[in-house]
């Protein structure tokens, strides 16, 4: 199994209680210890007997890791959305997630690939969506910490509840009884609907105050930010 440690240290430095990343500071100071990390231990090998948890534990890092690397390569950026002349550069956008770059367990994976194949598609875990971060504004905030086995169930309910009771992300508005929410929950619905019947439940299901939705609550998705996640110090 891989040593997430040293991965936690980096989080836990750069990451703030907010979940904005300090890239500057990161790309000063350790600009090569993801890689590192990663590099030491790419040769190890994959057991895929492991249960659940230690699979959730270990993909979510690696997307992570891979996600924030990559960053760092590029640092300083203001979007993960590239603009050509102003205009979305969509293609190189879904490069980004689509591009087998990321070299572990004697194979190369893309983002896309961890995040549908192995995350979505063999683990089944909806709340991966509240733990995975692109590192736009618009994502999941980054944990400041990795995430470990034995405590990933409770990390994930965490990391879910604190999405859920953030007025960026989710919202609703009693004169037009209407729920504001992020388009993640657009985007992947057929995967919170096996949890339960309709978006509005399974938002109501983790909120800490009582709102009054239901089944048949009107949602408006809200703007998806690109611009990068990060700290200005």
């Amino acid at each position: 199994m891989i040593d997430f440690e040293p991965w936690d240290r980096l989080l836990r430095q750069y990451v703030d209680g907010d979940g904005r990343v300090n890239y500057f500071a990161w790309k000063t100071e350790q600009p090569q210890a993801i890689a590192n990390w990663l590099s030491s231990q790419k040769n190890l090998d994959f057991k895929s007997n492991s249960n659940n948890f230690e699979q959730l534990a270990l993909w979510i890092n690696l997307y992570n890791a891979f996600t924030i690397s990559t960053i760092l390569e590029r640092y300083p950026l203001e979007s993960i959305r590239p603009l050509i002349l102003g205009i979305p550069n969509w293609l190189a956008f879904l490069w980004f997630f689509q591009r087998r770059a990321y070299y572990i367990f004697d194979k190369r994976y893309s983002l896309a690939e961890i995040e549908n194949q192995i995350l979505r598609e063999n683990l089944q875990e909806p709340r991966i969506h509240f733990a995975i971060v692109c590192a736009s504004v618009g994502c999941p905030l980054l944990r400041a910490g990795a995430y470990f086995p034995e405590q990933v169930t409770q990390q994930l309910d965490e990391d879910t509840r604190r999405f859920i009771n953030n007025p960026e992300k989710v919202r609703y508005d009693s004169d037009k009884k209407t729920l504001y929410c992020s388009k993640i929950f657009k985007w992947y619905r057929q995967d919170f609907l096996k949890i339960k019947s309709s978006i509005p439940e399974y938002i109501r299901s983790y909120l800490e105050i009582d709102l009054p939705i239901n089944a048949s609550t009107p949602i408006s998705y809200l703007y998806y930010d690109w611009n990068l996640n990060q700290r200005i110090s």
